[in-house]
């Protein structure tokens, strides 16, 4: 939704509720996210976005404070049977998250099975719904066409998604299109198929402070940011 305040009057707070300050390389040692938890939660970003085995650290972090902790399910592929992925979402809900992002399996979206799409994600989205918990639906946007992701859109809002996403940030083949993550164009399109029936969150190569105010200024609600790039977008680096 567009903001009636332009991105560049925000203040340092405003901006950094737009912000799931992304904590999600595989090689972070604890101390890693811990460090990173606290920076998020300093900056005051909407979430720390990690990985399951780190929810650990983050729930004390981030308790009592205006961060909130945001699960990656299935991540990166999106390729686990949907039994293996409502099981990860009820470990993690047990935990007592606010935030769960899981991936659509862009395999089967590439290969035209969107009804499965559907069918894979309503589960996990529903038993989210019951504990109160936000979900975003990452489309791995640089593997699939303009016409896939619309599909995959389609599919993701059937399913009742509060979010659809962008790019997970760690596809390694040929992207689909000349740009990666959440290019100007690409947000766009979001949005258009969105059509105001979801919030959309941008991710994947936002990176510099400009593209980050233009993304608001069109209409993102959210957006994952890289942990080295958060202090860049907020002006504070």
């Amino acid at each position: 939704m567009k903001s009636s305040k332009p991105a560049s009057s925000m203040s340092t707070a405003e901006l950094a509720s737009y912000i799931d300050h992304s904590i999600l390389k595989p090689e972070f040692t604890p101390d890693d996210v811990r460090r990173e938890v606290e920076a998020a939660v300093g900056f005051g970003c909407k979430t720390v976005c990690i990985n399951p085995a780190s929810i650990e650290i983050a729930n004390p972090l981030c308790a009592g404070t205006a961060t909130d902790v945001c699960v990656v399910v299935d991540f990166p592929f999106g390729s686990s049977t949907t039994t293996s992925k409502v099981a990860q979402s009820e470990a993690a809900l047990r935990e007592g998250i606010q935030e769960l992002d899981i991936v659509a399996n862009f395999g089967w979206v590439r290969g035209g099975e969107i009804a499965r799409v559907e069918e894979d994600l309503r589960p996990v989205i529903d038993l989210c719904h019951d504990h109160d918990v936000i979900v975003k639906t990452i489309f791995e946007t640089d593997a699939l066409t303009w016409d896939q992701i619309a599909a995959t859109a389609e599919a993701a809002i059937a399913a009742g998604t509060d979010f659809i996403k962008t790019s997970t940030g760690f596809f390694t083949g040929a992207p689909a299109h000349e740009k990666t993550g959440a290019f100007d164009e690409m947000a766009a399109f979001m949005i258009k198929c969105a059509a105001e029936r979801c919030k959309v969150k941008g991710s994947g190569a936002i990176r510099d402070r400009a593209h980050f105010l233009r993304l608001i200024d069109a209409g993102i609600d959210r957006m994952g940011i890289g942990y080295r790039s958060t202090p860049v977008v907020l002006g504070l680096d």
